[in-house]
């Protein structure tokens, strides 16, 4: 549809067929404020808008809609609001993207009357919240316009000093505005969808909302957050959807939802940070801190920090789409194993059934005829398995009729819409993961997988599910998003049942609000070019300041380009692109042909020796893991997660930190010329020791293919392995040194790591 660039259509969409009876409804000031079991509730009335010439008056002779907003305060730096247009407010305990930290209390809040509105305030007298009703002086000359109306104006101070305002008056005359404070809109005789919006400074930048494919600052963009199949990682479609994101003003907003949500920052409007959300119950948390590591710690306070991971799990993963028998794997394992490439993973993709993609959670035993010996087999050469599987069943195999007579699949008329299914299977029923029973019967299919040997599910797909279908637990709208976190979690959940804690993980790819609980998620089908690796790191970086704290992509790439399916990647690209996966949590080779080093003989040494390292840095990647599961951190890191206040680190999506210490540029041109941007502090060059100091641009460096340029902070200390090995499993954890950034490291090949790996 062509934009109108007017907020009630772009925003609002009131130019579909279906909005012709719409009713829209606007804030106005309190009517009364009151204090209940320690949480300040006011008593907000709405007042009908009415759309004449594509403009927005209010209709005088309708009576106000009045709901009560509840102002909720968790420690001294969580502020929640919380609105019911359309009925009654849910309880906590039944919202499973909810999981809060046993240290987060609750807050006492109380309003209070003063001269100019209402104040919040809490128990040591900080003001959480300012409420203007007075009005502001005028001086009345002419009536060529009429007054501006009420509207709810207020400010929102989640610590008692950083200022989170709602925008009043986002007006260019009365009738003409470009977003509403606070408001919904009615169809049909219930609430529809409901908005608000806060103040968007000029100089204002955002980041976050899932795993967003754009650049870092998102200033200037609206985006619909309603999962989908990616297909790529080069569009506005996202496979991983969070309603929250970090303001460079010092706040995070996390609207809890599981309906869509379209936010439009500082682009309907540009002075407005607004969102519409589809659902009758507006729920805002405004979470502060002074870096975005404290906002986002708080965020995983509400909603969860991620499980930790296993060692092995660090290691490299190889697979591709698929390997189609035990023999094939066996294969590759041997490789692997003779060309001194070391690997702990081998991932079995959609053809370990009898018919490819048809998936029955049982193994073709003509191409694995024993899998229990297979996975004994695998383990005793240090080998893990990982299962691709996905939650949607089709007709004809062997679970179908089970499923559809039990209800485990939700009952509809057209066949599952996957968007990314590269095969002529077509599917009948997604399970309903808001039936417990279908959970029970799920998790029941793959106990048997994981006590037969497997160590991971890939849980693929979760994005798309079916609109017009009778689902368990809720409607479609609602659980359209919660899907993703429903799926993984019984995953998860069953795994670490088995496996026990610390040992369990998934692979995902969809992604919402508290899915960051269950690791791992990879960031889908990314293409095999430059602008495939380009964009899977934006995602990767939008994705860690959402609250995900492990990440991983396919290397080097997953679809061919031209012919998706039987076009290589380059040999620049797989070592380029290898060296940008050694620094991100997990290390996984996927895709469409051949993704084995040896495969690649022109850069199988280079590859070789970059995998090498990568299983030195264990015990480095593995400390920072556990950081991860314990504070607001993610393993790869958006540069301003450290710095800030920088306003050139709003803008790199190229570069990013692994962990604490290394601060890591990718190359991704052929070419091999890169501008880096060192920001604030004292940096040593990795290869050569070189000191150097921060808040400057590198220009046109020339990195040959054995390198990239890699820079640690001045004074780290990094543990790593001291020999080099094939699997985890030959790492004596006793053996770890440490390597010190001072001014005894004189570069790479002076150390024990470069004299075991000639880089």
């Amino acid at each position: 549809m062509k934009q109108k660039n007017r907020f009630i259509f772009d925003m609002l969409d009131q130019d579909t067929s279906a909005s012709i009876q719409d009713a829209i409804y606007r804030a106005a000031k309190p009517l009364s404020a009151r204090t209940e079991n320690g949480e300040a509730i006011f008593s907000i009335p709405y007042r009908r808008q009415e759309m004449r010439n594509m403009f927005l008056y209010p209709l005088q002779e309708a009576e106000p809609r009045v709901s009560d907003l509840i102002v909720r305060g968790y420690g001294q730096s969580i502020i929640r609001i919380t609105t019911a247009f359309g009925g009654s407010i849910p309880k906590d305990a039944d919202n499973p993207m909810l999981y809060k930290s046993p240290s987060l209390e609750k807050a006492n809040l109380y309003p209070e009357k003063t001269n100019e509105g209402w104040i919040v305030k809490d128990d040591h007298g900080q003001i959480r919240m300012r409420i203007k009703t007075k009005e502001t002086p005028r001086e009345i000359w002419s009536t060529l316009q009429p007054e501006p109306p009420e509207t709810f104006d207020a400010v929102i101070l989640p610590d008692g000093k950083t200022e989170v305002p709602f925008l009043a008056y986002d007006d260019f005359f009365p009738a003409q505005s470009e977003s509403f404070s606070l408001g919904y809109i009615e169809r049909e005789g219930a609430v529809h969808r409901c908005m608000y919006s806060l103040h968007a400074e000029p100089n204002e930048k955002f980041a976050g909302t899932g795993e967003r494919f754009s650049g870092m600052n998102l200033s200037g963009k609206t985006f619909i957050l309603e999962n989908t199949d990616g297909l790529g990682v080069n569009s506005r479609r996202a496979y991983k959807n969070v309603p929250f994101y970090v303001s460079s003003k010092g706040y995070g907003l996390l609207i809890m939802t599981s309906a869509p949500v379209r936010l439009s920052m500082a682009d309907i409007s540009t002075r407005a940070a607004q969102g519409l959300v589809e659902d009758d119950v507006l729920d805002l948390f405004f979470i502060v801190g002074d870096t975005v590591e404290q906002i986002v710690r708080k965020y995983r306070e509400l909603t969860g920090f991620p499980a930790d991971v296993p060692l092995w799990s660090y290691g490299t993963w190889m697979s591709k789409m698929s390997y189609f028998s035990a023999d094939e794997t066996r294969e590759v394992v041997k490789k692997m194993r003779a060309g001194k490439f070391p690997c702990d993973v081998i991932h079995i993709d959609t053809g370990w059934f009898k018919t490819d993609w048809k998936c029955e959670w049982e193994f073709n035993r003509e191409k694995f005829p024993e899998p229990e010996k297979y996975f004994k087999e695998m383990e005793e050469q240090s080998i893990k398995i990982s299962l691709w599987q996905l939650p949607a069943i089709a007709k004809g195999t062997k679970y179908y009729d089970i499923a559809k007579k039990n209800r485990y699949i939700a009952p509809q008329s057209d066949r599952v819409s996957l968007g990314s299914n590269f095969s002529e299977v077509e599917f009948d029923g997604n399970i309903d993961f808001t039936n417990p029973e279908a959970v029970k019967w799920y998790q029941s299919l793959l106990e048997v997988l994981l006590n037969m040997g497997a160590s991971v599910i890939k849980t693929d797909f979760g994005e798309v599910i079916e609109e017009n279908v009778d689902y368990f637990g809720m409607p479609y709208r609602k659980l359209h998003n919660l899907y993703a976190l429903l799926y993984q979690k019984a995953a998860y959940e069953i795994s670490e049942r088995v496996k026990g804690r610390g040992q369990a993980m998934i692979w995902a790819r969809a992604g919402w609000i508290g899915c960051q609980r269950y690791p791992i998620h990879w960031g889908g089908d990314c293409a095999c070019s430059w602008d495939g690796m380009a964009g899977s790191l934006r995602g990767g970086l939008h994705i860690g300041i959402s609250g995900f704290g492990f990440w991983s992509h396919d290397v080097p790439g997953f679809q061919g380009i031209p012919s998706f399916m039987n076009s290589r990647p380059h040999n620049d690209l797989y070592v380029r692109w290898t060296q940008m996966g050694v620094f991100t949590s997990h290390l996984r080779y996927h895709g469409t042909t051949a993704r084995e080093p040896y495969e690649y003989p022109e850069v199988a040494d280079i590859v070789r020796k970059w995998l090498n390292l990568r299983y030195a840095l264990i015990p480095y990647l593995a400390e920072q893991g556990t950081k991860t599961t314990k504070t607001g951190y993610p393993l790869l890191r958006a540069l301003i997660f450290h710095h800030f206040d920088d306003p050139v680190c709003w803008s790199i999506d190229d570069e990013f930190y692994c962990g604490d210490s290394f601060l890591v540029a990718p190359v991704m041109n052929s070419a091999g010329v890169r501008d880096v941007y060192l920001p604030a502090g004292s940096w040593i060059d990795f290869w050569t020791g070189e000191r150097l100091a921060g808040s400057v641009w590198l220009k046109n460096i020339v990195s040959p293919l054995e390198r990239l340029p890699l820079f640690v902070k001045a004074e780290a200390v990094v543990p790593f392995y001291p020999e080099i090995v094939q699997s985890t499993k030959e790492m004596d954890l006793s053996k770890v040194q440490n390597l010190r950034f001072d001014e005894s490291f004189k570069g790479f090949n002076a150390t024990r790591l470069g004299s075991l790996i000639p880089l």
